[in-house]
């Protein structure tokens, strides 16, 4: 028997060569699906080169070449049985075909659309990347704030869409019919998820409104954190305690929200206790100098209040009351450490000591209590 009639042996309706070609499409998209999509991305990254603001092929390569992958080779399975006329067309289906050969063609068609808008998925966390990069030269902080909104929202379209064109194509839903017939349907999903669509409309309101943006240092509702993402539903603010805490949008617009970040200064006000061995020539002389180097210090303000405020049996108590001029929390801390030192120097200066608030309990040994209450009853008697 030649060659030629062993590739002309018919079986199922296909002769022999029919199924050697199939699987050599097969085998030939099996593999080398990887090098085709990485021939695919370096051409399509070739036009897109000018407009990646340093973004590199590499980095679009990785994004994109599994996605890729399979769709490549979903396109060669979808050659390799057109050899054998096997999936048949989608406009070929009909009622009377196999239930085994349906369930194929449409198990292809999900595979489709799905390996499909995973590539769209991937090419929006591209587009997150670049805007990144273009946001790092910008000085505004909205682009830091807007573009994890944009990706979240562009990625429920792609899956909305993807899933609306599977209901169309793959299970011959009526999609226009079916979005005209959710009005009653969608007024009881709008109720039943009042919460989610009122977080969803404060997020929008939250970027029309800017109250503040991510970077900002925040209170509101008990919680202070810095603010890291600003998605659909919630607020995620890193505490400082480095706790991760996610407030609801609603509420980030509904309560008295205070912007830390927006102060153009930062309030130290304590009180210092003064022993009432500290004379009024002393105490004069601490206040007077106290308020001169407070006020001459750099990033303070020229608002500085101390005031001798109180007499108190324990102490002589002096308010102090200034701000310093910085949002950096660190930088505050380390001017009011300093000027901390210098008071303590005034006072040592000017002869003034510092009141002792605490009380000592002298606690005697049993046998020097019991000659104590000895001694007692003696005098009483």
């Amino acid at each position: 028997m030649t060659l030629h009639e062993i590739l002309n042996i018919r079986f199922l309706g296909n002769n022999l060569g029919a199924y050697l070609t199939c699987l050599g499409i097969l085998l030939f998209g099996y593999a080398f699906k990887t090098l085709l999509s990485r021939l695919l991305s370096k051409l399509v990254f070739r036009f897109i080169r000018q407009r990646t603001e340093g973004v590199s092929e590499l980095q679009f390569q990785a994004l994109l070449i599994q996605p890729v992958s399979i769709v490549v080779f979903l396109v060669t399975v979808y050659l390799a049985f057109q050899v054998l006329d096997y999936p048949v067309r989608s406009s070929e289906l009909t009622r009377n075909d196999p239930w085994p050969q349906v369930a194929l063609f449409r198990l292809y068609q999900m595979g489709i659309i799905f390996g499909l808008a995973w590539i769209a998925l991937r090419l929006v966390d591209f587009l997150e990347l670049v805007f990144r990069r273009r946001a790092e030269t910008s000085v505004s902080r909205l682009n830091d704030q807007l573009i994890p909104f944009a990706k979240d929202l562009l990625k429920v379209l792609v899956l909305t869409f993807a899933f609306l064109v599977m209901l169309g194509r793959v299970f011959g839903v009526n999609v226009t019919a079916l979005i005209g017939g959710l009005g009653i349907g969608g007024l009881a999903v709008a109720f039943a998820a009042k919460e989610s669509l009122e977080n969803l409309i404060a997020s929008f309101t939250i970027f029309l409104d800017r109250p503040f943006a991510v970077g900002d240092l925040v209170e509101v509702g008990g919680v202070t954190g810095t603010v890291e993402k600003v998605g659909f539903r919630s607020t995620r603010l890193r505490t400082a305690e480095k706790s991760y805490v996610t407030v609801p949008n609603k509420s980030m617009i509904d309560k008295p929200l205070d912007n830390l970040s927006l102060r153009t200064a930062r309030r130290v006000t304590f009180t210092l206790a003064l022993s009432h061995a500290t004379n009024s020539e002393q105490l004069r002389g601490i206040v007077q100098e106290a308020q001169r180097v407070i006020q001459e210090y750099p990033l303070t303000s020229n608002d500085v209040q101390i005031k001798f405020s109180a007499l108190t049996p324990a102490a002589k108590e002096v308010t102090v009351q200034y701000f310093v001029e910085t949002t950096n929390y660190e930088e505050y801390l380390n001017v009011k450490e300093e000027l901390n030192y210098r008071l303590v120097e005034l006072v040592e200066k000017h002869g003034g000591s510092f009141a002792s608030t605490g009380t000592t309990i002298v606690q005697l040994p049993n046998a020097d209590r019991l000659r104590g209450l000895q001694s007692s009853e003696q005098h009483v008697l």
